[in-house]
């Protein structure tokens, strides 16, 4: 199954082999040596002619002279389970190493259990299918699942159509029937969502077998049976089954008796009715920690993307570090809030028993990764890992009526008993009681809290809080660090923490705060409780150490800086601190974007950035300008003086009458954003054309502070104005010919802007010169390791929905990050390198007075020794600015090589909002900016 292992710490599918990424000829012999990939010879030279060597690319066949190493002590055969997730089975590449992996376990004598998921996304197309199925157009879906399979057959070498023809086929019947019936019941979509684990292990164990393995392929449902614990009936009972995991005799002779390798289908199961029942999300990590106790195996390896389990989500802090062993405890409190490398339900099936579980990284087989084994006795407090959950929902429920009263909570939970909803944290006093709720182990659609709280307003009012991030801090002997934890929440003295709770067990303590302000809290939290960790048997290398060691599969960005490299440490030199822009990288953003056949016109953000060659270059592109003041306006004029009025858009937010006077009078178009112009100044609109910037009541965005959509945000007329607007626009004979939305900023997912489209769309009819929609921008570039970068296709995709149906309204873009935020860095020269114990800090020339938006949210910028560009990081170090301000961070936890003074140090990602957010604090001028025209 495709499984919570997707996108979670790492890039999905492919990868290399660790003989590709060390760089050295020696590393690349150990490698294939660990791996059974040569085999040596008495004559001192190493001989590549196993079958992986055919198989496992790439690897030279040739004769090396060497030294034989002493040959290891064998190890007593073991009962071995390996469970690869939805990206590890995905590519040829992944199966060459399941092949090298599995090969060396046989060889050193033990028995293998394979387990492994759906091919990734997989999953989400089966999921799928059955309502599109009822609505009649399942054919886009069993199409793509078909093209999906025999491309990894094609690759794996073996008869796709051969080895699946008549699955798919059984797949399209049941698709047919349920069109034909209009019904979709559990049991159903338990049968649909278990093909994509046995197509997936059909084509692995034929893969495996071509290579000379041999290999026993076992139908999982006659392995692993439900339990009676759902009740019969309920989709529970089909779509998340529970197994034991208690020792089978039979299970144990069976796998035992094999004379090859077991190769098994995760996810999935049979009831005691023989009917396929599936064990939900993350369910074969959980099938196989059931097949393990079954078993009675020595030890349970779960490979996927990731080496293990780490410290906090490093795409969220890069400088978490790899755990290396962790207590089974620990690793479940991990998991259960909101670690995405091994789902919870896996360590009770194998705790009982003993069995360790060993995370291990499909891209890497080299690492160790993290072994989770018995709880330790006891040992200092000491903070693991900083967890955290988004979309959580609190349910406050107050009353003076329960102070004292038998039953409430009773009553209270019986409501939420009979939603079906399952409670997480509870936080209690005299009046209140407040609760959680987990997404991933509840439905929280509006219709199911609509429900909860009718059930409840009888007994208490109640309040629907949302949406909401729970923060955890997961370790041993969490009270004894409560006292340290002052200087991290200080920052949210403006914020509410909802809910605070610390676990009886002393392994975990709990805030739950909006959840704009969950990621700053992570990284705040990580840099004061784990980043100076000791325990070196316990905390491994940050994730940007194995990123910089090649242990991952994100290969290095391509980096315009890279090739200027001594140009930009020269122009530092001269200035101390500077800011670049390389302008062939803006215009190549531009050209992206008006390349998308559905976008119609493309005007730039200047607020992003107003340096003139920035705006001389976008223009001379073909793109417009949108301003949102008179000074901008302004600028624009000097900057280019020969700019038609049409290719402008004014944009004001809470302006004075002066500044629409001042556009109007030049003709430059306007847009609306609230009714006060219209209430209060009609007549200066009088017979013109204008734009409305409407509010669609939802927002998106990286941060809090740059949401502009919903009630929370000042932006935007609302819907429920809409009367009123249309009264005055008739009162005063205005023609509106543009709708315009922008909800946010950073945003990556692609169909937001489909979705603004839809919604300004359908208010189209109200408006009959309607010709435009101004859709906004938003569009977010990737600053952080591993990050996916927007994915324009599919932005196109959502886009071209919008046409078909609107065909003859204009779409319009107005992007500011996303065309200039990489084409600029912010350059500055190390003045002072210092250590306070563990806590090493790297000082430059210029801080928050050049680059406000890491202390005023938090955001995340690459940091490089530009000096030092190749050389190999040596510490984790506080990057910081010259500035009087605790705030003044750049950069926390970055790995750099030995930094001195002198150095250049390169800030990335740093060509928006960064010297137009400048100042002169402490009378220190702010970066000055040069244009690179090549």
């Amino acid at each position: 199954m495709s499984e919570l292992h997707r996108g979670s710490y790492g890039g999905e599918g492919g990868g290399r082999h660790g003989s590709q990424r060390r760089g050295s000829f020696s590393s690349l012999i150990d490698y294939c040596v660990r791996f059974r990939l040569v085999r040596l010879q008495r004559a001192s030279t190493l001989q590549f002619d196993s079958p992986g060597c055919r198989k496992v690319s790439p690897c030279p066949c040739m004769s090396v002279p060497m030294t034989r190493p002493p040959e290891p002590t064998p190890s007593p055969p073991q009962r071995i389970v390996l469970k690869f997730g939805g990206s590890s089975v995905s590519s040829r590449s992944t199966w060459n190493t399941i092949l090298a992996v599995v090969t060396e376990l046989r060889n050193q004598g033990h028995h293998v259990l394979v387990v492994h998921s759906a091919l990734a996304g997989v999953t989400n197309l089966l999921e799928a299918l059955p309502d599109r199925s009822r609505d009649g157009d399942p054919q886009e879906i069993l199409d793509a699942l078909t093209s999906r399979h025999m491309l990894l057959a094609q690759e794996l070498g073996v008869d796709g159509p051969a080895l699946l023809d008549s699955e798919l086929q059984q797949l399209q019947r049941i698709a047919a029937g349920v069109a034909l019936l209009d019904e979709v019941t559990p049991r159903i979509r338990a049968r649909i969502l278990a093909f994509g684990e046995r197509m997936a292990t059909v084509l692995g164990a034929a893969f495996l077998k071509d290579q000379g393995l041999a290999v026993d392929w076992l139908d999982a449902r006659e392995l692993l049976t439900s339990e009676a614990g759902r009740p019969a009936g309920t989709a529970a009972h089909w779509l998340s089954a529970e197994c034991s995991s208690d020792l089978d005799p039979e299970l144990s002779r069976r796998l035992d008796e094999l004379p090859g390798v077991a190769l098994t289908q995760g996810f999935t199961a049979r009831d005691t009715h023989e009917d396929t029942v599936v064990l939900g999300r993350g369910g074969s990590d959980t099938a196989a920690a059931y097949l393990a106790g079954g078993w009675g195996a020595d030890r349970l390896e779960i490979w996927s993307d990731v080496p293990g389990m780490f410290t906090a989500d490093p795409r969220l802090v890069p400088g978490a570090r790899l755990l290396r062993k962790l207590g089974y405890q620990e690793a479940q409190e991990i998991s259960t809030t909101g670690s995405k490398v091994l789902h919870p339900r896996c360590v009770p099936a194998v705790r009982s028993r003993g069995i360790p579980i060993h995370l291990r990284s499909t891209l890497d087989p080299s690492l160790p990764g993290t072994i989770i084994g018995p709880d330790p006795d006891s040992g200092p407090a000491q903070v693991k890992a900083i967890s955290w959950k988004s979309e959580v929902v609190l349910v406050s429920m107050e009353t003076v009526g329960m102070w004292h009263e038998v039953g409430f909570l009773a009553r209270a939970f019986q409501v939420f008993e009979e939603v079906g909803l399952s409670v997480d944290l509870v936080s209690t006093s005299e009046t209140n009681v407040t609760v959680s709720l987990d997404p991933r182990a509840n439905l929280l659609e509006g219709w199911v809290l609509d429900r909860l709280v009718e059930g409840l307003t009888p007994i208490c009012r109640v309040q629907v809080i949302r949406p909401c991030a729970a923060v955890s801090l997961v370790g041993n002997r969490i009270r004894g660090l409560l006292h340290r934890l002052g200087p991290a929440l200080q920052a949210f003295e403006e914020h509410r923490i909802h809910l605070v709770s610390q676990a009886a067990s002393d392994l975990n303590l709990t805030v739950v705060v909006d959840e704009d302000q969950a990621e700053r809290l992570v990284r705040q939290l990580h840099s004061l409780l784990i980043s100076g960790a000791a325990q070196p048997e316990v905390f491994g290398p940050t994730w940007q150490e194995l990123l910089r060691n090649g242990a991952t599969a994100a290969p290095p960005r391509p980096r315009w800086w890279r090739v200027k490299q001594d140009d930009l440490v020269a122009l530092c030199r001269d200035h101390g601190a500077a800011y670049a822009y390389h302008l062939p990288t803006v215009a190549t953003q531009l050209r992206t974007l008006m390349e998308i056949p559905q976008v119609d016109r493309v005007f730039y953000a200047m607020k992003a950035n107003a340096h003139p060659a920035i705006l001389r270059t976008l223009v001379d592109g073909g793109g417009g300008l949108e301003c949102v003041s008179q000074g901008e306006l302004e600028h624009v004029q000097k900057c280019c003086p020969h700019l038609p009025p049409q290719r402008l858009i004014f944009t004001p937010n809470f302006a004075p009458r002066e500044e629409y006077v001042f556009a109007l009078d030049r003709g430059i178009p306007v847009t609306l954003d609230a009714l006060h112009p219209l209430q209060h100044w009609g007549q200066l609109f009088q017979g013109r054309e204008v734009f409305l910037r409407m509010d669609p009541g939802w927002g998106s965005g990286h941060h809090e502070k740059v949401v502009t959509g919903g009630r929370h945000s000042k932006f935007g007329i609302p819907f429920f104005e809409l009367d009123e607007l249309l009264q005055l626009v008739d009162r005063h004979d205005i023609r509106v010919v543009g709708l315009h939305t922008h909800s946010g900023s950073g945003i990556l997912a692609p169909d937001h802007w489909g979705r603004v489209g839809e919604t300004l769309a359908g208010q189209a009819h109200r408006f009959p010169h309607l010709r435009a929609l101004n859709l906004g921008g938003g569009l977010g570039v990737p600053e952080k390791p591993g990050q996916e970068e927007l994915d324009l296709p599919q932005l196109a995709t959502g886009l071209a929905t919008v046409k078909e149906a609107y065909p003859g309204l204009e779409l319009w873009l107005e992007p500011g990050r996303f065309l200039v935020a990489e084409a600029g860095v912010l350059l500055a020269q190390v003045t002072q390198v210092k250590g306070k114990g563990e806590i090493r800090y790297v000082g430059l020339a210029t801080g928050m007075n050049s680059l406000l938006r890491p202390a005023l949210y938090g955001a995340f910028h690459e940091i490089v020794n530009l000096t030092r560009l190749d050389e190999p990081g040596a510490s984790v170090v506080q990057v910081v600015g010259p500035i009087c301000e605790s705030g003044d961070r750049l950069g926390s936890d970055r790995l750099l090589p030995e930094t001195r003074e002198g150095d250049v140090l390169l800030v990335a990602t740093a060509g928006a909002y960064g010297r137009v957010m400048g100042s002169r604090y402490n009378l220190r001028e702010p970066a000055p900016e040069f244009a690179l025209q090549e």
